[in-house]
């Protein structure tokens, strides 16, 4: 469903890309729940304004503690800001992914989408190498909001893993 873009060293704080304020979400195709459910997410936010929530990786201590559960506390506050809906989207297997969303109380809020192949980190140019730490490519830790299918706000963090700018609490101030 996404754009494909790798960041070649982890923790590192080059300068990137990224998807542009303006510019439309890749049609890359995830994973909802198994292999056989794919969903264009482009598609998905076509209209309205929604969420995209980035994470390296379903069951990571800070993914499954904070900034995940951070956006499910928040979920009501971010719609009577506007927000229609919020993906939380990982470089995962699908029933990795599916696993850790039945894991996290209040996961229904919220849709997980597995992006398998990294395919749409890379095509938005928020992969990182994280071989030494996840085994592979994986995601940078971001949040964009969109408005109508195309970027309105992004908040990527800097060191790719830490939990600053794309916090819950600090996208919600934003809006």
């Amino acid at each position: 469903m996404f754009r494909n873009a790798i960041s070649r060293r982890a923790f590192s704080s080059t300068s990137r890309r990224l998807l542009q304020i303006g510019e439309e979400v890749p049609s890359t195709v995830f994973k909802h729940n198994s292999p056989g459910n794919a969903v264009v997410l482009a598609e998905q936010i076509a209209t309205g304004r929604n969420i995209i929530v980035g994470v390296p990786g379903a069951f990571s201590p800070a993914c499954s503690a904070s900034h995940v559960p951070g956006y499910i506390k928040l979920v009501d506050q971010f719609k009577a800001k506007g927000i229609d809906q919020i993906f939380i989207v990982g470089v995962n297997d699908p029933f990795v992914f599916k696993a850790w969303s039945d894991a996290i109380e209040g996961s229904d809020k919220v849709t997980f989408l597995a992006d398998p192949k990294a395919e749409f980190v890379q095509e938005s140019e928020l992969a990182v190498d994280a071989t030494e730490i996840f085994g592979g490519i994986r995601s940078t830790r971001f949040a964009l909001v969109t408005k109508d299918g195309k970027v309105e706000q992004q908040f990527a963090e800097p060191d790719h893993f830490g939990i600053s700018i794309s916090a819950a609490d600090k996208v919600l101030e934003q809006l």
